[in-house]
């Protein structure tokens, strides 16, 4: 017990004694007993009014200067608000900084609320996106910015990456739209233009098509004068090997070509593939006969398909991606060796896996194997006909099914690549046509 209970405790006691006691001595002592106990709670009452007065009005008004436990208690009190008042002003003082700093950002920032209501946004954001403080506060993200691409990531809820977005149609504004989660439910939308970026890429995309178009013509020109060359009978036996040699650059370059043709139009086709069915089954059944048909091909090809269901999307691009897979494994696989294509479904989704036991990749490779024109070993490559590309291509059609690759690859041991199609994409039982 502290010394001020103490005192209020003793206080009390003395009182009512010395009431008792006169009480006694003239008599009456429930009179005199009565009186000091009114007395000693219209003492509390007034205390406890000037502390509730002081309390709805302590910025205008003193805290009452009054003893004992009613002062012990109005100076615990004080202290409490004068810790909050401190912790207001530091919260709001980090606030503005945080608001100032925000506001200096060259990215376009949006403070949403867990429903995604505008909370606040910086000078950026307001131009990026035509966004009005008095009008647009409160509103929710997905009503201001209606581009389907947005909804769909917000429906989505990926946000470990960006999407890029057309907006003000009239001047051609790309803008790459990131949300990134904090707090309980928050969300901060953060706007960058990308406008520049995307029209560089745009031309390199147009350039490497056009080019790629316009090469096809004068090579295969090219590779008709070296066919009718090779089958001349006339043809001096000293240039048999470096006919052959030219005709066989001759159609690595022609494979390049066509490779980059692919990429660019799987670039160019937007971000979603088709919805029609594909017949996984028969479709890895013929590139299976294909490989089997190659003059330089492993032993053994063995296909399991343990599904007959089928794929939403579109054919082309899986057969492109599926028959990159197929011919690394082929072109990186002893004649000696064993390729296995195999075609399930789980709770997980749809599976393509293409395993070989071939030269295998090493780690360090593995982050980068599905860049452009990026080669495990360029000498090989080039003896083998490789590229660079096919990976590429088997990333940009996967990633328009939304689908993923996954790499999994030890040196010297070979290699598993599986393509990990989602729920939605796969059709359980195969469609058939009425009839």
């Amino acid at each position: 017990m502290n010394s001020a209970w103490f005192y209020v405790i003793a206080r009390v006691a003395l009182t009512l004694g010395l009431a008792a006691l006169g009480g006694w001595i003239f008599g009456g002592i429930g009179w005199w007993l009565a009186a000091v106990g009114g007395g000693y709670l219209a003492y509390h009452l007034i205390n406890l009014y000037r502390l509730n007065r002081w309390l709805r009005n302590r910025a205008l008004v003193e805290p009452p200067n009054v003893g004992g436990i009613w002062g012990e208690v109005i100076a615990q009190i004080v202290r409490l608000d004068r810790r909050k008042r401190f912790h207001k002003r530091r919260f709001i003082r980090v606030f503005r900084e945080l608001r100032r700093s925000a506001a200096a950002m060259p990215d376009g920032v949006i403070m949403l609320t867990a429903a995604r209501e505008i909370q606040w946004f910086n000078r950026t954001a307001r131009r990026l996106l035509e966004l009005k403080p008095k009008l647009d506060i409160g509103l929710r993200i997905d009503n201001l910015i209606r581009v389907p691409e947005f909804l769909r990531y917000l429906e989505e809820g990926k946000f470990e990456s960006s999407v890029v977005v057309p907006v003000h149609a009239e001047g051609g504004t790309m803008l790459s739209l990131q949300i990134v989660p904090y707090g309980e439910g928050g969300q901060f939308l953060f706007a960058r233009d990308v406008t520049r970026q995307a029209q560089v890429e745009a031309m390199r995309r147009d350039f490497v098509a056009n080019a790629s178009h316009e090469l096809r013509t004068p090579l295969t020109v090219i590779m008709g004068y070296l066919d009718t060359l090779a089958e001349d009978p006339g043809l001096d036996d000293a240039w048999q090997a470096p006919l052959a040699e030219m005709r066989r650059q001759a159609e690595r370059m022609n494979s390049i070509l066509g490779d980059l043709l692919e990429l660019s139009r799987l670039e160019a086709a937007g971000s979603t593939a088709g919805d029609e069915p594909v017949d996984v089954g028969g479709l890895l059944s013929l590139l299976r006969k294909e490989a089997l048909a190659a003059a330089a091909r492993p032993r053994e090809i063995v296909l399991k398909l343990e599904s007959d269901a089928q794929l939403r999307g579109t054919a082309s691009e899986l057969e492109s991606a599926f028959a990159n897979l197929i011919q690394n494994a082929v072109r990186y696989t002893p004649d000696n060796g064993r390729i296995e294509i195999r075609w399930w479904i789980d709770a997980a989704g749809g599976h393509v896996a293409v395993s070989d036991n071939g030269i295998g990749i090493a780690p360090e490779h593995l982050p980068r194997i599905t860049e452009r024109f990026y080669r495990v070993d360029p000498g090989r490559s080039r003896a083998t006909g490789g590229s660079g590309l096919g990976l590429s291509i088997v990333r940009h059609a996967l990633q328009r099914h939304g689908a993923e690759l996954q790499i999994v690859s030890e040196e010297g041991k070979g290699s598993t690549f599986t393509c990990q199609f989602p729920p939605e994409r796969v059709l359980a039982k195969p469609q058939r046509a009425a009839g």
